[in-house]
């Protein structure tokens, strides 16, 4: 089996350039070739809105000469030990993560993925990665959860377990679009179960966008009393919308 390992590898390698061959990656923002193996040109990639630095607890976009955590963070520490988060949500990574959620553009997860991924280089890597859920009926109406599907490529390329079965959604919640963040506290309470034991493990919970950090924070608690010894939340973007944070 170890002989095999290094072929398969190669023959991977292979098929992928292969299906490169056949579709070359294509700049989802200006339609010119893709650059570095994904669907965005380094032009676009540059002109992304991009943290270049976030509180270290909920990624919120900080000053540069700021402390590492943000006023509601040091008033209300959340129960996560790190957040990573690339990009503010914002044209047109808003628009990239509704055309995967909303209209199932799928091709859209890998580029989502790549640019977590840029972020999460020299990091400390956690054992498993726990894509945030979906309740049962949301998923059947969707067909798909969209954190698995940025989460699968990510897992692949990082060489971590992606759990997408470990936690589950066991409360419908009503739709948060719009409600402030003790609303939203609210609306999650209580809504994870946490299957199997996580004693001493170090765990990473992805989700697409982070609003204000309410549904991230309640499946950390849930983590944490299946035994997780540190928890992060990762995110492709941040909306930083006045009102909602607090």
């Amino acid at each position: 089996m170890l002989r095999l390992r290094p072929m398969i590898g190669h023959l991977r390698r292979v098929a992928k350039g292969l299906v490169d061959l056949a579709y070359p990656p294509t700049c989802l923002g200006c339609g010119a070739p893709g650059h570095g193996g994904v669907d965005l040109c380094a032009g676009c990639r540059a002109d992304l809105p991009w943290i270049q630095r976030g509180c270290e607890r909920c990624g919120v976009p900080l000053p540069a000469a700021a402390v590492t955590l943000c006023g509601a963070c040091q008033q209300r520490p959340p129960p996560v030990d790190r957040a990573v988060v690339p990009l503010v949500y914002a044209p047109p990574v808003d628009g990239w993560i509704a055309a995967l959620k909303f209209r199932a553009q799928l091709t859209v997860a890998p580029l989502l993925a790549a640019l977590l991924a840029e972020r999460l280089v020299g990091l400390s890597l956690p054992q498993r990665i726990v894509p945030v859920p979906l309740h049962p009926r949301r998923l059947r109406e969707r067909g798909f959860n969209q954190s698995v599907e940025i989460g699968r490529p990510l897992a692949r390329w990082l060489g971590v377990e992606l759990d997408g079965a470990g936690a589950r959604r066991v409360r419908a919640t009503p739709d948060q679009v719009g409600a402030d963040a003790r609303t939203r506290r609210r609306n999650v309470r209580g809504a994870f179960a946490v299957t199997g034991d996580l004693r001493g493990m170090h765990v990473a919970i992805l989700d697409d966008v982070i609003t204000t950090g309410a549904t991230s924070a309640e499946l950390a608690r849930s983590l944490r009393r299946a035994g997780a010894a540190r928890v992060e939340v990762w995110a492709v973007a941040r909306t930083v919308v006045r009102g909602l944070d607090r």
